[in-house]
């Protein structure tokens, strides 16, 4: 995991960001603790949403997120898998188009 951090500023309501507080002070941490945790567990059960990982595929087959965007979202070899399946549709369609 990299150690390198992004300062980031956010809004949120203040009942979510109350329960936060509350949250850490039971851990004995700070809030930054709770929401990065949070943040990561969220994401990490994104990346194992199928909903969720087909609008991911979609946008990286438009060319909307790069492949190291995917890769950090699916993890490497889900999406090398992607890569490799963005490559066939793109060669399926110039075959087509070769076609007619």
């Amino acid at each position: 995991m990299s150690t390198e951090k992004k300062r980031v500023q956010f809004r949120a309501p203040n009942r979510l960001i109350d329960r936060a507080d509350a949250l850490a002070a039971v851990l004995g941490e700070d809030r930054t603790d709770v929401l990065v945790t949070a943040l990561r567990e969220y994401l990490q059960d994104a990346a194992h949403d199928d909903t969720l990982v087909q609008e991911i595929a979609d946008a990286y087959y438009d060319d909307e997120i790069t492949f190291e965007q995917l890769k950090a979202l699916v993890g490497a070899e889900e999406a090398a898998n992607l890569r490799v399946l963005k490559q066939q549709l793109d060669e399926d369609f110039i075959d087509e188009v070769a076609d007619v």
